[in-house]
């Protein structure tokens, strides 16, 4: 099964000529997740190899316009290149406390009703993900009278056993948040790819189960009766499971909050982590909640992640292939930051409209 990330914005509190606000795609067989939505992220799917009607689950990292003003756009464009017979699968849309609230507004106040459903569910931080004086004054009471074709999505919270929020779990994936510490609450997100083991054909053929709807059952962890009244389990039948695929993006941040992120992002295929500024500006990033270079490569040594990816430029730095032989304000820079103190890990530039492939694992 492939499965690819694509950037379509990796820039710093606004789009720019050079580089788009804060959005990435990751798509598996055909099937797109949108995590962040700058302004300007319509535009920038249209100059990708994407299609916008694909998306069925979009993931708000935090309420900072670069990363989710673009998503009234986006819906509103996504439901005019639609067929009005409601073809178009639902959207799922995640993200803090207040998003609901925003989008009900924005669509009520523009007299928009989308062609397709959607809902929003929401995550409700806890009181030490941002400082103090700058608390979100935010209610989370259920809201009524709900647009047509808005449900009213799930009001998550943190499972304090686990130190994590539990947003999907589906035949295919798992995908958890995690705390992170920033000037408003933000999260980062664990996508975790399920591969359970493969049928041991002679077991089934020892056990006497026939060919057919029995062996989907069993695989998808359903248990079947046989004609003789025998019980087979899936553990009967099958193999180890293998190891899935593991990404995870961070949001805005300075650190993680408690250890779920550590675990949740443990031994990750594919990190990726803000660097707004260089290291020589950590004590600005850290006032403004934000992360350098080896901040970041310091958290990707902590999980062992496989391969460190950064994001999240501030607008200064200049992409590699704009930047002139000698000048320090290039992103090269940064790359040579992060792999000071990487250890023997493979760290990447994002780009807009770069495409990473994760593959499955031997």
């Amino acid at each position: 099964m492939s499965m690819d990330v694509t950037f379509l914005g990796t820039g710093a509190a606004y789009p720019s000529p050079t580089r788009g606000a804060s959005a990435l795609v990751l798509r598996c067989e055909g099937e797109c997740w949108l995590f962040d939505c700058g302004e300007g992220t319509q535009t920038q799917l249209m100059k990708s190899q994407l299609k916008a009607g694909r998306i069925t689950k979009i993931f708000i990292t935090h309420l900072h316009g670069d990363h989710f003003f673009g998503l009234p756009g986006l819906l509103c464009t996504i439901s005019l290149q639609s067929s009005p017979t409601g073809t178009k699968q639902p959207v799922d849309i995640y993200g803090p406390v207040g998003l609901r609230d925003f989008l009900q507004h924005t669509m009520e106040l523009s007299h928009t009703e989308l062609v397709f459903p959607y809902a929003v569910h929401e995550l409700v931080p806890t009181a030490d993900q941002c400082p103090a004086d700058e608390q979100p004054g935010i209610t989370h009471g259920e809201r009524t009278g709900c647009r047509p074709g808005a449900g009213q999505g799930r009001t998550i919270h943190l499972d304090t056993e686990e130190d994590a929020y539990l947003l999907v779990d589906e035949e295919q994936f798992v995908v958890k948040a995690f705390r992170l510490f920033h000037r408003i609450p933000s999260f980062g997100l664990s996508i975790m790819e399920k591969r359970p083991g493969k049928l041991n054909a002679q077991k089934l053929k020892d056990l006497g189960v026939p060919p057919g709807p029995a062996y989907g059952k069993l695989k998808n962890g359903i248990s079947v009766v046989l004609e003789n009244g025998v019980t087979i389990s899936p553990q009967d039948v099958l193999k180890k499971p293998v190891v899935g695929r593991k990404i995870c993006i961070l949001g805005d941040c300075s650190g993680v909050v408690g250890d779920g992120g550590v675990e949740l992002c443990l031994e990750a295929d594919l990190l990726i982590h803000e660097a707004t500024l260089d290291d020589t500006q950590m004590d600005k990033a850290k006032e403004r909640g934000h992360s350098t270079p080896r901040m970041a490569a310091a958290f990707a040594n902590r999980c062992q992640a496989k391969r460190l990816v950064l994001t999240h430029f501030s607008q200064r730095y200049k992409p590699v292939a704009l930047a002139k032989e000698g000048e320090t304000d290039g992103t090269a820079n940064l790359k040579k930051q992060a792999e000071s103190v990487c250890e023997h890990r493979e760290v990447t530039l994002a780009e807009d409209f770069m495409v990473i492939s994760i593959p499955i694992q031997k």
